[in-house]
């Protein structure tokens, strides 16, 4: 009885000198679908003090409320910069994610389906707003297999070399991941 008492401790005590293994690569996707969450949870606060928009047709009433909503969370985040998002960490695993998606088999489909859709060559800042006669570059499906899933309000955008992070709603720019596409 001693002894196996004695072999259940030294397991217990085993088990917890060694802590179960994290998956590195994982846990760098979960920083930045926190970060992407800290953003939204903020731009929602902000827009439960703003009032919804109703229901409109009207053009004018709806570009109002998003330039309304993107003035706020400007001043809301008069301090960020380039990399909060995309901090140093997970922009090398976007760019191992990009780099794998960008394998042999499927650059060349992704490097056509870019110039196909006509490239936007912009050079975008952290809190700007998206030029409204400037199309949205689409990212294709194949790549955008490779990289987190994004809440439905913020969408992965490519201009030039450039990956965006750009929430839809208020039409501004989160984050810049600079020259990730050659």
């Amino acid at each position: 009885m001693k002894a196996a008492a004695a072999i259940l401790i030294a397991g217990v005590l085993a088990a917890q000198a060694d802590p179960p293994a994290v998956n590195r690569d994982a846990a760098i996707v979960n920083e930045f679908e926190k970060r992407v969450a800290s953003y939204l949870k903020l731009r929602q606060d902000i827009e439960a003090h703003m009032g919804r928009l109703k229901t409109t047709p009207s053009e004018e009433k709806i570009s109002h409320h998003e330039g309304d909503l993107r003035h706020k969370m400007r001043e809301a985040r008069a301090g960020v910069r380039e990399g909060d998002v995309f901090t140093p960490e997970i922009s090398m695993e976007f760019r191992r994610l990009i780099g794998l998606a960008m394998q042999p088999a499927n650059a060349a489909h992704i490097k056509q389906s870019l110039r196909r859709s006509e490239p936007v060559q912009l050079h975008l800042k952290v809190n700007d707003k998206y030029p409204a006669p400037v199309p949205l570059q689409t990212t294709p499906a194949t790549l955008l297999e490779n990289l987190p899933k994004l809440p439905s309000e913020i969408e992965y955008r490519i201009t030039g070399r450039d990956l965006v992070l750009l929430d839809a709603k208020a039409n501004l720019v989160v984050d810049v991941l600079r020259g990730v596409f050659s």
